[in-house]
């Protein structure tokens, strides 16, 4: 077996540490394969010895975002607790939730929270069916959420929003309350549909 050309033998982890970089500075539409080759000093066709397309790539650094910390293995799983971290590592990084949200929809990503949201949704006495449809739920609500505020942010940065549009720095700073809010509605109503009919999913009664 012929060995890696030198400019090939960043390891993984190195290149997506690189796409970091270049979507923290340029967000995701500067995130071009050429640009994460010359943070790396190589050419673009090393990046596909560990890469075999720019989705792939891309999911991987969706990855790294939306990795989650380590917790004690006895942490009792919170809906509100762990769509609430989700936030955070979206908003912790450029453009995160619009990067993640289109890995997940290409179906390259899968996303530890929506597992943890699962195993709540059980505990809170759905079945499995109805586990993942309100784990997806609370999922699409996070991500959905977070991306137009990554965009507003962004809008208000640049200068590009309408005058109309109020993009006060008070407003967004507080939509952390509005999701909060938000996510309390979300969670009540899983926690509803938990115990309205106990041993009877959401699923089994949409028939």
């Amino acid at each position: 077996m012929n060995a890696a050309p030198a400019s090939a033998r960043n390891d993984r982890a190195g290149v997506v540490d690189a796409a970091m970089r270049v979507l923290a500075e340029n967000g995701v539409p500067g995130l071009s394969m050429r640009r994460i080759a010359d943070v790396l000093d190589v050419q673009v066709s090393a990046l596909y010895w560990h890469f075999p397309n720019k989705q792939t790539l891309l999911a991987a650094v969706s990855e790294r975002i939306v990795a989650l910390a380590d917790e004690a293995p006895d942490a009792a799983p919170d809906l509100a607790a762990i769509a609430t971290t989700l936030r955070e590592r979206l908003l912790a990084q450029r453009d995160g939730a619009e990067l993640v949200s289109s890995s997940l929809a290409l179906g390259l990503l899968e996303l530890p929270s929506r597992t943890r949201l699962e195993a709540a949704a059980l505990a809170a006495g759905l079945d499995e069916a109805s586990a993942g449809i309100a784990a997806d739920t609370v999922v699409h609500y996070v991500i959905g959420y977070t991306f137009h505020e990554q965009q507003r942010m962004h809008a208000a940065v640049v200068g590009a929003a309408d005058a109309s549009v109020d993009l006060a720095p008070a407003q967004i700073a507080d939509s952390g309350d509005t999701f909060d809010a938000g996510l309390a509605m979300v969670v009540a109503g899983v926690r509803a549909a938990a115990g309205a009919h106990p041993g009877e999913g959401i699923a089994s009664r949409s028939r």
